[in-house]
């Protein structure tokens, strides 16, 4: 009987986890109420977590009970020196570190992160005692974190300790409503700009988003952190290693239908690195075909001018 139970409770799991592709390398979707698996993808796999770092740097942060009205200057030392990432806060600028709180995680920026763990009591080397003893506290046994953006490789976790992660996030109002916010307006060096959240679906029509972190590094791929209501039930989904943003969004797309009882996936979308589909050209279509090729040869023609003309400038950006 016990068997019986077990082989059916197996085999109901198997036909959810095969009725939602994922894009994603890991996945973990977990019920907020009974902490009951929904659906579950090489959750037990260590891989680096990228920006999804910066919801235990605010937690840090905001156990010290530091005064956030203090001002903190962005300093020199706060550059990414790993990848080289851009940032919109400039060195110099003196920003109070609450507004700095806001920046790492609604925009993920990785200066205000940096600055963030260099202002901490003892400086950095007090900042990672600190986050030691958080990951020791919260049971995040697969977990290693070594500096506070997620720039590093060697910050690297599992899709079940990040779920830790996400639910003691939660009891944090600040960072709730840090990282739920759709866009906010920062006061640098006296003048008034504006910051957006990385996640596109905060704010999106239909999603009721109670907790949002994304991540990207090439090593991590794109991952995602939400906190979601959908048909009247909350779930915390944790997504890592996706191929692209477009990916990631189909499948918190897809849990979203899954949570909400919809049988049917959202399509996926194909990756642009691959070049989409090839389409098959039906029988008598020469012309169609030659147009398509002198359409191609006029283009490249057109590119080549247009080098020769003027000398595009190529800046470095990330974006999680």
């Amino acid at each position: 009987m016990i068997k019986h139970l077990l082989a059916t409770v197996l085999m109901t799991f198997s036909a959810a986890a095969l009725a939602v592709p994922f894009g994603s390398q890991s996945v973990l979707v977990v019920e907020n109420e009974t902490g009951k698996i929904l659906l579950e993808k090489n959750a037990n796999t260590v891989v680096p977590i990228a920006s999804l770092t910066k919801l235990m740097t605010a937690m840090v942060v905001l156990d010290a009970k530091l005064d956030m009205n203090e001002q903190i200057e962005i300093d020199r030392d706060d550059v990414d020196r790993v990848k080289f990432s851009s940032s919109r806060v400039p060195v110099g600028a003196s920003i109070a570190r609450s507004d700095v709180l806001h920046l790492a995680l609604m925009s993920s920026d990785n200066r205000a992160a940096a600055a963030l763990a260099r202002t901490y009591p003892g400086g950095n080397e007090g900042f990672k005692a600190a986050v030691r003893r958080k990951i020791h506290a919260l049971g995040m046994t697969q977990t290693t974190i070594e500096e506070p953006t997620g720039l590093s490789p060697h910050n690297r976790s599992t899709a079940g300790d990040l779920v830790k992660m996400a639910v003691a996030s939660v009891r944090y109002p600040e960072i709730v409503r840090m990282t739920t916010e759709t866009r906010e307006t920062i006061d640098i060096n006296g003048r008034g700009v504006e910051y957006h959240n990385t996640n596109r679906l905060v704010g999106a029509k239909g999603w009721d988003i109670g907790l949002s972190k994304t991540g990207f590094t090439n090593e991590a791929g794109r991952c995602l952190i939400m906190n979601i209501t959908a048909a009247g039930k909350k779930a915390t989904l944790v997504l890592l290693n996706a191929s692209a943003s477009s990916a990631r969004v189909v499948d918190a797309l897809n849990i979203r239908r899954f949570i909400s009882g919809d049988a049917a996936p959202v399509a996926r979308v194909a990756r642009a690195a691959t070049g989409g589909p090839r389409i098959k050209a039906s029988a008598g279509g020469s012309k169609a075909k030659a147009k398509a090729r002198a359409k191609v040869v006029k283009s490249k023609v057109k590119a080549t001018k247009n080098r020769k003309v003027a000398k595009v400038k190529t800046t470095r950006k990330r974006r999680d």
